[in-house]
């Protein structure tokens, strides 16, 4: 292992770590009557302040904008930020957080598909091995024989989140092309923001509610916090320092390495929200996690 390999690895796994607690902190928002179109408008807002400030303290002449970079960073924008974090939010207030989490980490399995069938790229045959573990896999988590499966709509917006997913991956990775990871997410935020507010204006935005105190719900229902404490929370340590990591990381291992050691994300938050909220999945959907995740790390792998 080379120098600094560890300290990358450690980086990813702790950037993993932050997004699969922010998952269940997501999901007590929720509850406290914000909806998932309100919740994502602060988060992509949050985040662009806080990626503004570091583009400006660190490089701030990276936030010029060409004319031709446009269609690539509004399109990250709109389908790779705004509508991937409100799938996402979606899809965690009807279903259990892990089922959606694995369900959205197929994404990396559509991206080698688009690159073997549409970019041409050479791929690797275990793609399909990976293809076949993940149906597989899917099909044993929804228990789409059973007459009580998972919430209909929630597991389509998971389904929606693994494609806008896979779209963001394609699309950033043409976009740091031209520019650096911080300036290309402030950017995407910014345009993301911009989408969220057109479609859910500021002014109908519950402010009432942000003093509120909640109740943390399942095994901590009897303690609160107010709103904001957790949006807070949301923004800073689920969003923009996890992504510092990763993107720190990724100076040190390489993106495939990365993209196998982020999905320590979902086995944590399937384990967060049992210990949490009492979310379990039955020992069929815990095996079914497991062949899904195996089919994209091999979906990881295969370019």
């Amino acid at each position: 292992m080379r120098a600094g390999e560890p300290l990358g690895y450690a980086m990813v796994a702790l950037a993993a770590t932050l997004f699969a607690v922010n998952g269940t902190v997501s999901k007590v928002i929720l509850g406290s009557g914000i909806d998932a179109e309100q919740l994502t408008e602060i988060r992509c807002a949050g985040a662009l302040l806080g990626l503004l400030l570091i583009a400006l303290v660190t490089q701030p002449s990276s936030l010029r904008l060409r004319r031709s970079e446009l269609p690539v960073i509004v399109a990250l924008g709109v389908i790779g930020l705004a509508l991937v974090q409100w799938s996402y939010f979606f899809a965690i207030h009807r279903v259990e957080i892990g089922i959606a989490l694995v369900v959205q980490f197929v994404g990396p399995i559509l991206v080698a598909l688009w690159a073997r069938f549409v970019y041409g790229e050479d791929v690797r045959a275990r793609i399909w091995v990976a293809l076949a573990l993940a149906v597989t896999g899917l099909l044993l988590i929804v228990e789409i024989w059973q007459a009580d499966r998972p919430d209909a709509a929630g597991l389509a917006a998971a389904a929606l989140a693994a494609v806008t997913y896979a779209a963001y991956i394609l699309l950033a990775e043409r976009g740091v092309r031209g520019r650096d990871a911080i300036s290309l997410s402030a950017w995407g935020f910014f345009f993301a923001t911009l989408f969220w507010s057109l479609v859910a204006p500021w002014w109908d935005f519950p402010a009432s509610r942000v003093d509120d105190s909640v109740s943390l719900l399942g095994h901590l229902s009897s303690s609160h916090l107010p709103t904001w404490a957790l949006m807070a929370w949301m923004v800073v340590l689920g969003t923009i320092v996890p992504f510092a990591l990763v993107v720190a990381a990724l100076r040190r291992i390489s993106a495939t390495r990365v993209g196998i050691t982020a999905m320590l994300e979902p086995v944590l938050a399937i384990v967060i929200a049992w210990a949490w909220l009492g979310e379990t999945l039955d020992p069929l959907q815990v095996s079914g996690a497991a062949v899904t995740l195996a089919g994209v790390s091999l979906a990881l792998s295969s370019r």
